[in-house]
């Protein structure tokens, strides 16, 4: 019998890539975003795989939205198997051009869609004692970055609550599974249509990886549950030289994380940005920076067998907070 599989932020970037991901594997897969031409267009793509597809309308920061959602999952398609909290939404700017309800709204997407998604999944998967949530985080939910503090913010609010829910599911002996996985830079149309303070467009900071690579691990962690992973080495350094020398990263941040997160070309102050509505357009799973992006990664393994590597990684963390240290003398 094929897998049931929800996936929020569908409708482009990371959760198109992952939406595709399960299909191709041959599970059903219920999707769920804002804009609904661009989810019918994402389903009719799914559907060539012969399986069964079924676009959600749905704005996470909805409670009820959400929950309505998982009700017609149930109803359509079956007893959910999984669960894939990927909706996101942010703003590229200080946070003194920031106004309260720029962060009140990335953080309901961002962060209290995840807890949304989490409680309809639980509504079901509890009764049942099985059942496998697969939360989307990032290297910065370990290592904050200037020009995204209600997203960092967010990552870091949804790690605090997979913890206290682990626990809790313990507790109860519920055998339902929490496994997070971080991403590092990842080309999807974020970098477009985030809404942009700036004057410059907005870019990944290099290295720079494929949707699909989030896929994969996306994909891996529902079936073989771990409580993280970590996709790529980027996202490995980062959590790991966060935790040796933060005071270090700080500054080296405030020299050159302005730069890293911006390209020399203008931005329309004009454009629309996706925090309130949808951009319209033909959005898929990615980005501007295909050139760029890196469409396979080594750092998988680590995550199925980190502790062998510990020793090694945290060398180069060292070595490379030496050379930054050096940097920020010159």
């Amino acid at each position: 019998m094929s897998k049931i599989v929800v996936i929020t932020g569908a409708g482009a970037g990371v959760g198109r890539a992952t939406a595709s991901e399960f299909a191709r594997n041959g599970c059903d897969v219920a999707l769920l975003s804002r804009d609904p031409e661009r989810l019918e267009h994402a389903t009719a793509e799914l559907r060539r795989f012969g399986i069964r597809a079924l676009p959600i309308p749905t704005d996470v920061a909805d409670a009820a939205a959400v929950e309505a959602a998982a009700d017609r999952v149930e109803q359509e398609l079956g007893p959910i198997d999984v669960w894939v909290n990927v909706a996101m939404a942010t703003v590229f700017a200080p946070i003194h051009l920031l106004t309260a309800e720029e962060f009140r709204r990335g953080t309901a997407v961002t962060y209290l869609g995840q807890v949304h998604g989490t409680m309809a999944a639980l509504k079901y998967m509890r009764p049942r004692n099985r059942g496998s949530i697969v939360s989307v985080g990032s290297a910065l939910a370990y290592r904050s970055v200037p020009l995204q503090s209600i997203y960092c913010g967010a990552k870091f609010a949804i790690r605090g609550f997979l913890d206290s829910l682990r626990s809790e599911l313990y507790h109860d002996k519920i055998n339902v599974t929490l496994t997070a996985v971080d991403l590092p830079a990842v080309n999807t149309p974020q970098f477009d249509w985030a809404r942009n303070k700036m004057g410059r467009k907005a870019q990944p900071v290099p290295p720079i990886y494929q949707p699909e690579v989030a896929a994969r691990a996306i994909y891996f962690g529902a079936f073989h549950p771990r409580r993280q992973i970590w996709v790529g080495l980027p996202t490995v350094k980062a959590i790991l030289a966060n935790r040796i020398a933060p005071g270090l990263i700080d500054r080296y941040l405030a020299k050159f994380g302005y730069s890293g997160q911006l390209t020399t070309e203008p931005s329309d102050p004009d454009a629309p940005g996706n925090l309130f509505e949808p951009v319209a357009g033909a959005y898929g799973a990615h980005g501007r920076f295909d050139a760029q992006a890196r469409s396979t990664t080594w750092e998988m393994f680590t995550s199925r067998h980190r502790n062998a590597l510990w020793a090694a990684v945290a060398v180069g963390v060292l070595a490379g907070a030496h050379l930054m240290a050096k940097r920020l003398k010159v």
